[in-house]
């Protein structure tokens, strides 16, 4: 299926926004993509400058994302997957990843960026790539939309990759990911990686950012990541640092960066 939906939030009529920096670009930036423009780079440089360590939480949360999607299609059988907060092209994306791991897997992306929703548009014509042009504030229109494009009679892999800290209210935090995750069927898999407020330069630079005008972003304690898998099973190694989660070759970059990751299962 090759489709993309849109919700009638402010994600479809919005703009490019140039005059303050954004998450999305700023991350592209980091990850050695181009699309991002000079008030991103400035923020980006300031942020690194600050905590150098951002650029190894960029990469290993992208290095994490394959490994679980390789795990998830090749030892689970999952061949959906719905990415919410896509983020802008890089060296690999999800469908690529995806893809790799399985051919015949299916991919919905979620993202109300209008910059990622014009990189959307392109995926389009790929074939088995899709896009909700919604915020992740309303999981229930994501859920809508989501309906139209995967088969929910079948497990999907939900991928919530670095973006729950833009959700600044807590319990909506958790509300977010309740409501993407109940309406999925039994068999299907919740892949969260998140940065933690365990190291003060982090926390210094992440305050910094949100002092430039920027949508903020919240860090959180481990303990408040691990409440997001309740009610579902962990596969093994459970909540982890990003490298320390089944690491290929031995102990990887990232592995004792502020990070939780983890993989877990709808019962």
């Amino acid at each position: 299926m090759t489709d993309a939906t849109r919700s009638p939030g402010k994600g479809s009529d919005a703009k490019i926004n140039t005059d303050v920096p954004q998450s999305a670009r700023i991350w592209n930036y980091w990850l050695g993509g181009t699309d991002n423009y000079e008030i991103d780079r400035v923020a980006g440089d300031h942020y690194v400058g600050l905590y150098p360590g951002i650029v190894e939480i960029a990469r290993a949360g992208r290095y994490f994302m394959d490994r679980a999607i390789r795990f998830l299609a090749r030892e689970r059988g999952i061949r959906q997957f719905m990415d919410c907060g896509t983020g802008l092209p890089t060296v690999d994306n999800t469908h690529e990843m995806a893809r790799r791991a399985a051919s015949d897997a299916k991919v919905v992306y979620v993202d109300n960026d209008p910059l990622v929703l014009a990189h959307a548009r392109a995926l389009m014509n790929e074939g088995r790539t899709s896009y909700i042009d919604c915020d992740l504030h309303d999981p229930k229109t994501i859920m809508d939309r989501a309906s139209e494009l995967l088969d929910l009679s079948r497990p999907v892999g939900l991928m919530i990759i670095g973006v729950l800290g833009h959700i600044v209210d807590p319990d909506e935090a958790y509300g977010v990911v309740r409501g993407l995750m109940d309406p999925l069927p039994s068999g299907s898999y919740l892949i969260l990686h998140d940065s933690t407020d365990e190291n003060e330069r982090f926390n210094a630079a992440q305050r910094a950012y949100d002092e430039t005008g920027a949508i903020p972003f919240r860090l959180r304690g481990p303990e408040f990541i691990r409440g997001y898998f309740d009610g579902l099973e962990m596969e093994e190694p459970g909540l982890v640092t990003s490298g320390a989660w089944r690491p290929e070759v031995g102990p990887i970059e990232g592995e004792s960066l502020p990070t939780r990751c983890g993989v877990a299962r709808k019962p």
